[in-house]
């Protein structure tokens, strides 16, 4: 009697070296209970040293380890085709010393980034203009304008990046993360199509 199953595969994981990955780690599984359980031990790969830190499998893989568990099965794939599985090796400490001379680096990079793009837009003598045009007197240092403005530059940052030291200001992502994640897919997709690229020359190989 034939079988149902569907699967979908999830878009990754992560994985420790030399753990086992099975069909339940890297897919969602829809049939019966017993059934499901059984499919869901079904090993697909050992993490290895040669795979490196990012191992790609494919769903014709999982389908091809449920067919030889059971031949009967029609196995129905929905969504993505592969998992991108990233394998956590223990990560070097960085010396305190390091992260702070990183932190005083970009801390005065991005002070002078400031200073340049003000000097480029003459935002002292828009100040100075602002100032004589409102109380109709002259002052080389508008502190009236330019202290407030100080302060609005820094929470216009914090609310920009919607970070607050490690508290989030709200549950919308900030832009650079929206980059981040962004980054993230297109780097995903170069990998998966990689590791396509691979496997299609070790069969024209074979």
């Amino acid at each position: 009697m034939e079988k149902t199953v569907y699967i979908r595969l999830r878009h990754r994981i992560q994985v420790q070296p030399y753990d086992v990955i099975t069909i339940g780690k890297i897919a969602l599984i829809v049939t019966n209970k017993e059934l499901r359980n059984k499919l869901s031990e079904i090993s697909i790969h050992k993490i290895q040293p040669k795979d490196k830190n990012m191992v790609v499998i494919d769903v014709m893989h999982v389908i091809k380890e449920i067919h030889r568990f059971d031949p009967s099965i029609d196995v129905q794939t929905i969504g993505a085709t592969q998992t991108i599985v990233e394998v956590q090796y223990e990560k070097k400490k960085l010396s305190p010393l390091l992260i702070s001379v990183v932190w005083v680096l970009l801390f005065i990079g991005a002070g002078l980034a400031i200073m340049n793009f003000h000097e480029d837009v003459s935002m002292q003598q828009v100040h100075q203009r602002i100032y004589r045009i409102v109380t109709g007197e002259e002052n080389e240092q508008p502190l009236l304008l330019q202290i407030p403005y100080s302060i609005g530059l820094g929470l216009g940052m914090i609310l920009f990046f919607n970070h607050l030291f490690k508290k989030r200001i709200n549950e919308e992502p900030s832009p650079l993360e929206v980059e981040i994640f962004n980054y993230q897919l297109d780097l995903d997709q170069y990998v998966a199509l990689n590791e396509n690229k691979e496997n299609l020359n070790e069969v024209d190989d074979h």
